[in-house]
């Protein structure tokens, strides 16, 4: 009996090891991920559209020509201006002769006539507009000098810190420049902030005075999950690509600078972004207002505070690694009435194998004002000897 028993366990402790090597051997596996491809061209980058995190990315902070990925700005500008009601999209735009005869790629306006903001959009997004850029900055600015200010101002705003323009076109000017990671926080700025103007940026073809023009995006016919965003070229610049696309709830952002062809931009783009969505995915962590803690308040009119995060807060993580992600709370030692909703009392620390992937703010997620004068009183002499026992 006593061998059996022996065996018995010899057998069970040879399954269990046999167990953990498998399942050690299957975390491992899962945590494979291999280099970036190499990619053809003098800058690039992918990241993820809703988190930021940058997956791969070479010289994304050296600045280079943009070409007419400048007009990103500037469709940006005018989606702006729409949205706080400065303009309307049935606004009609006077054509004037610098924009009639502004060269390079165009949507064939002509000098004299009224075309809708609308159209004009379109005619920027679409066909790579010079003269519709032209049209539209002069339309919101006074002079494509004017608007050029407030395309940098907003480039300032947006934390485009190596961008600087200096016309709505992306023709080649002195002192115009951008990187692909400026780029591509514009491209988030446009998805994110102007959803209802983004289906634009998808569309295959536009019509205008009988001139029927392609979208030069080639990504758009071979990838239905590509959705965006804008091409550019010029000698000097090279071939240039910021592309968007979206699978299985994630969003990712491409940028290309400086490839030797359209056919070599497209590639190297599908490249980044296979790469991104195999090997990674967005995890959702909590949603703005969640509840993550309620902790005691001095002095207040309640005891109780409700914090949380004031954004959605998601995370990019390799694929099969978001069971070893790790939530903790850094909170203030002491929280006194009055307290405002939104105030930061503390940070939400993201960790993945000990490394930190994201930190954000805690916030009050309601207003806690002071106590009664007796409870005001009473609350300072206890953190008074709670101070003394600490």
């Amino acid at each position: 009996m006593a061998q059996r028993l022996t065996l018995q366990h010899f057998f069970a402790l040879s399954v269990l090891l046999v167990l953990m090597l498998v399942a050690s051997t299957a975390q491992a596996v899962s945590a494979l991920i291999p280099a970036p491809p190499q990619i053809a061209a003098r800058a690039y980058l992918v990241m993820d559209a809703d988190t930021g995190h940058v997956i791969a990315a070479d010289r994304e902070d050296e600045r280079f020509p943009p070409a007419s990925l400048t007009k990103m700005m500037t469709s940006y500008v005018v989606e702006y201006e729409i949205a706080k009601g400065n303009i309307a999209l049935e606004d009609m735009v006077l054509v004037s002769e610098k924009a009639w005869r502004t060269g390079g790629s165009r949507m064939f306006i002509q000098e004299g006539t009224q075309v809708s903001v609308d159209d004009l959009l379109h005619g920027v997004i679409i066909q790579s507009g010079n003269d519709a850029s032209v049209a539209l900055a002069e339309h919101i600015a006074g002079s494509e000098r004017a608007f050029a200010d407030l395309m940098n101002q907003h480039a300032r705003l947006l934390g485009m810190e190596n961008t600087h323009f200096e016309n709505a076109t992306g023709l080649p000017a002195e002192d115009h420049y951008s990187t692909a990671i400026d780029l591509a926080k514009l491209g988030k700025a446009l998805i994110n902030e102007f959803p209802q103007h983004y289906a634009l940026y998808s569309q295959k073809y536009f019509t205008y005075n009988n001139i029927r023009q392609p979208n030069r995006n080639k990504l758009l016919w071979r990838d239905d999950s590509v959705d965006g965003i804008k091409t550019g070229h010029t000698d000097e610049a090279g071939y240039c690509l910021v592309a968007s696309a979206e699978r299985d709830d994630m969003r990712l952002i491409s940028v290309v600078m400086g490839s030797s062809s359209e056919e070599v931009r497209a590639q190297e783009s599908q490249k980044l972004l296979s790469y991104g969505f195999r090997y990674y995915r967005t995890h959702a962590l909590y949603e703005a207002g969640q509840v993550l803690r309620d902790e005691k308040v001095w002095a207040g009119s309640r005891d109780q505070i409700r914090l949380g995060v004031a954004e959605n807060l998601a995370v990019t993580v390799p694929r099969g690694q978001t069971d070893q992600l790790e939530a903790s709370i850094e909170l203030d030692k002491v929280i006194k009435a009055p307290v405002a909703s939104g105030d930061v009392l503390g940070q939400v620390q993201i960790t993945l194998q000990g490394e930190r992937v994201a930190s954000v703010p805690l916030v009050a997620l309601e207003a806690i004002p002071e106590g009664g004068l007796f409870k005001r009183i009473w609350h300072a002499i206890l953190l008074f000897f709670i101070g003394l026992i600490g």
